[in-house]
């Protein structure tokens, strides 16, 4: 069964939720090292939303041993330009595992990893498509290159 989705009521953003075991240090190292600002919720804090521009990124305080992180990608921010914000990162010391890449899907990015481990990838879409990032090779309805 093929589902459709409502044209008239659009989404407007996307958060991802990720747990953190040291709300400080997360907080710290999103605001000290990445740049972000933020509010927190609970005293001592137990809900965080740090934000940069227009992207986002809230955690919840989990015990250390309850984190769920995962070897891929927990976020994937697009920003203007991303070897600027690499150079800012190096500058300020963030551990950056290797330099932005250009990728077969049209993205330069970089990733780092925060206090417990989650990669978050930051990318530059280099020839935007109209679909969304990297979304302009996909094979579908929309493409006519594949059948209904």
């Amino acid at each position: 069964m093929r589902m459709t989705a409502t044209p008239d009521f659009p989404f407007m953003r996307a958060m991802p939720v990720l747990d953190c075991s040291d709300m400080a240090a997360t907080i710290a190292f999103w605001r000290d090292k990445l740049g972000f600002d933020g509010a927190t919720w609970g005293e001592p804090p137990t809900f965080a939303i740090m934000q940069r521009g227009t992207a986002s990124i809230a955690f919840a305080l989990m015990p250390k041993n309850k984190v769920a992180v995962s070897r891929n990608w927990a976020a994937y921010l697009y920003v203007k330009d991303v070897d600027v914000l690499y150079a800012e990162y190096e500058a300020l010391g963030v551990e950056l595992p290797h330099p932005p890449e250009t990728r077969v899907y049209n993205c330069r990015e970089f990733v780092v990893d925060d206090p417990d481990g989650h990669i978050i990838a930051f990318g530059q879409v280099l020839n935007p498509d109209p679909l969304g990032p990297g979304l302009g090779n996909r094979v579908g309805r929309d493409r006519k290159t594949a059948p209904p």
